[in-house]
């Protein structure tokens, strides 16, 4: 039997971390968040570094970029486009069950 306390914050589609935040939620580093946004990974809003905010996305995408490279060493440039074809998969498939019935034979 597994003992292990899970904890965790629940967030909505409209919810902002700061880059703090964000790297307190994902146990990575400023500078490995800079990079995510340097590598386009990451879109942060507000001009100002001091003054970004992080989307609940960006905090998913941050999520499986650090899976990413921790599980299959995959450099930035890497993970960068995986992310990417992974919500384009993600996508096509919601637009597939949509055209498809969910019955079949």
């Amino acid at each position: 039997m597994n003992n292990d306390i899970l904890k965790g914050d629940l967030l909505d589609d409209n919810a902002e971390l700061s880059l703090n935040d964000l790297c307190q939620a994902c146990a990575g580093s400023t500078e490995w968040v800079l990079e995510l946004v340097a590598e386009g990974v990451l879109e942060p809003s507000g001009q100002q570094q001091t003054a970004w905010h992080f989307s609940a996305r960006c905090l998913q995408r941050a999520h499986t970029a650090m899976r990413l490279q921790r599980d299959l060493q995959i450099n930035l440039s890497g993970v960068a486009l995986a992310i990417d074809l992974l919500e384009e998969i993600e996508a096509l498939q919601a637009r597939l069950m949509h055209f498809e019935p969910l019955d079949k034979p």
